[in-house]
């Protein structure tokens, strides 16, 4: 590392985030770990550029960038070509979420003890009310994640893939920066490049985060239809065996096909009545754990994520054509 004098680069892609960037921005700028600060706005049509600009009159290390693609990949692939330069490291924040106190220089303790490429953390789901609590309980239950690492708090290890936090510059653009044709599951496609560099990647308990998921069916819904679309492009791209929590939602959309044709034959309902049974008794069973009614609708948030994710992906694999890379190497020159 060349050992500059704030080495981090930090980033924050944003798109409409007044509600949160006062309180987050107060609280990144109090760390002197970072050089710069850049949030790169999506054409924000509330106050957060003008929260940007206001605030960065009294900090010079803050920075405005347009970001025209808004997509957040495109967004810090151009903060990185523009300052990464200057910097060892670079810091990816989602704007939407809460971050652990000293949480910059947490990373680069942990990435310093380790000796990995990039540090990723967990994600910790809260429900602030109604079906967003049930959102939440469901995406910090097996039931919803099938025990994906980053989205439970454990212990520290090297992983293929987790919430991306911070990460070597030298490595982001050796890998050649986010693909900014995926508008999702671009991180774990990064992730793959970086391992297939030889980086490691390491899981930091200690900085799990706060993600405050879909507040309603419909919305989760989309996201997670575009979560498996995504997944299915990385899948494709790079010739990938799919887990066993993956390979799972698969089946679930067949299952209500084949549920279609019951009044043929009753039995062709059975798997997703066994599946629905499943995950209603489950999410009854996290709701009364909690002692939350709201999480007792947990079973059908899982649902909702299970069968949206399952339809994206065979959306994408079946019918989608080949996505064509538009890498765009993140050169620091």
């Amino acid at each position: 590392m060349s050992g500059h004098s704030g080495t981090v680069l930090v980033v924050i892609p944003c798109l409409d985030e007044e509600a949160h960037l006062p309180a987050l921005l107060n609280q990144l700028l109090a760390t002197q770990a970072a050089g710069t600060f850049v949030v790169a706005d999506g054409g924000s049509t509330d106050a957060s550029r003008s929260i940007v600009l206001d605030r960065a009159r009294q900090d010079p290390r803050l920075r405005l960038l347009d970001n025209p693609a808004r997509l957040q990949s495109a967004g810090i692939n151009r903060a990185v070509r523009l300052h990464g330069a200057a910097h060892d490291w670079l810091v990816r924040i989602d704007a939407h979420c809460d971050y652990p106190d000293r949480y910059v220089e947490g990373l680069i303790a942990a990435a310093k003890a380790s000796g990995a490429a990039s540090v990723v953390v967990p994600m910790v789901s809260r429900g602030r009310r109604g079906f967003q609590i049930a959102a939440a309980a469901a995406q910090n239950s097996k039931l919803g994640t099938g025990g994906s690492l980053h989205r439970h708090v454990g212990v520290g290890r090297f992983v293929d893939h987790g919430h991306h936090a911070l990460m070597s510059i030298a490595a982001f653009v050796q890998a050649g920066g986010y693909d900014e044709s995926m508008a999702t599951n671009e991180d774990a496609e990064l992730d793959h490049r970086i391992g297939q560099a030889g980086g490691r990647i390491w899981l930091e308990p200690s900085l799990a985060l706060t993600y405050y998921p879909r507040a309603t069916p419909l919305a989760l819904w989309r996201q997670y239809l575009r979560y498996g679309r995504g997944r299915a492009q990385t899948v494709r791209r790079h010739a990938m065996r799919l887990k066993v929590r993956q390979l799972i939602p698969l089946g679930i959309p067949a299952a209500a096909a084949a549920a279609l044709l019951a009044p043929l034959w009753w039995p062709l309902a059975l798997p997703l009545v066994v599946w629905a049974v499943v995950c209603l008794v489950a999410g009854l069973a996290i709701g009364a754990r909690a002692r939350s009614s709201a999480a007792m609708l947990s079973g059908v948030a899982a649902m909702i994520m299970h069968l949206g994710w399952g339809c994206g992906f065979l959306a994408e694999r079946l019918g989608g054509r080949p996505p064509r890379s538009t890498r765009r190497p993140a050169s620091t020159g």
